[in-house]
């Protein structure tokens, strides 16, 4: 099985870019993050007529999440038990939705950016990663991976200068601590062995051009599942603007391949 998690920061806007990657990779799921639209607004026709079906959250122009698959869609679940909400008044977000597809549990994963950590939006997210670990636990025993944005760079190396993000969210050592502790449950995250490049460049001063990333976007897996993990990489040249119809998304797909 392949399966691919991206962020794709707009499925109307990248429909067409959607739709080549997955012939390019051969796809069998894909997770997507940010498609900022309503699911009834969603350009699926497509997607459907290759095969492929789709379960997708969204409430608006923000967040929305999306599980493409051609091998299954089971017992599709929008959010995860206790995951809390955001707002006044306090409503849940469309960050995380999960489905099974070709016997594999798939959670695709929008985790809250924080903003900066003296935000009331950063103890969101702490608090929206401790809820995703509590529900995580019962999903160890079987075979599940959560992929997506997590918006946390776990090391100084998933920062092109960790000096000008010293005053900044994805660093802390709150957030680094959260992501961690998936890793101190058992999940393993799967990607970083076969390829750790960045995942992430702001359209900002030609960052890509320049290689001036993060690394965010991660797959962390069950025992059972990372067991079968016989590769991965993160496919830059959908991040670069000189490849491909239209503008790119500020993120490249992470593309890791399964044993059956």
């Amino acid at each position: 099985m392949r399966l691919v998690t991206w962020n794709v920061n707009s499925l109307r806007s990248r429909i067409d870019r959607v739709e080549a990657l997955l012939a390019r990779h051969d796809v069998d799921v894909l997770a997507l993050q940010e498609t900022k639209a309503k699911e009834e607004q969603l350009p699926l026709m497509g997607l459907q007529a290759a095969g492929y079906e789709v379960a997708a959250a969204g409430t608006n122009q923000w967040n929305g999440v999306a599980i493409i698959s051609r091998v299954g869609l089971d017992d599709v679940q929008v959010g995860f038990d206790g995951m809390p909400g955001w707002g006044e008044p306090e409503a849940p977000e469309s960050r995380a939705i999960g489905a099974t597809c070709g016997g594999v549990r798939v959670w695709s994963l929008y985790v809250p950016n924080g903003r900066k950590p003296d935000d009331p939006h950063y103890v969101y997210k702490l608090a929206w990663l401790s809820a995703l670990r509590t529900a995580a636990a019962s999903w160890l025993d079987v075979p599940a991976v959560m992929v997506g944005d997590w918006n946390v760079c776990p090391t100084d190396d998933d920062v092109f200068d960790v000096k000008q993000f010293a005053k900044s969210t994805h660093v802390t050592p709150p957030e680094r601590e959260a992501f961690a502790a998936f890793a101190d449950d058992g999940w393993r995250e799967v990607t970083r062995a076969h390829d750790p490049g960045y995942t992430y460049w702001d359209y900002y001063r030609q960052r890509f051009e320049r290689d001036r990333g993060l690394k965010i976007d991660f797959a962390y897996a069950s025992p059972s599942l990372a067991e079968r993990v016989t590769g991965a990489f993160v496919d830059r040249d959908e991040r670069d603007p000189a490849q491909g119809a239209g503008s790119p998304s500020d993120h490249a797909p992470v593309v890791v391949d399964l044993a059956d």
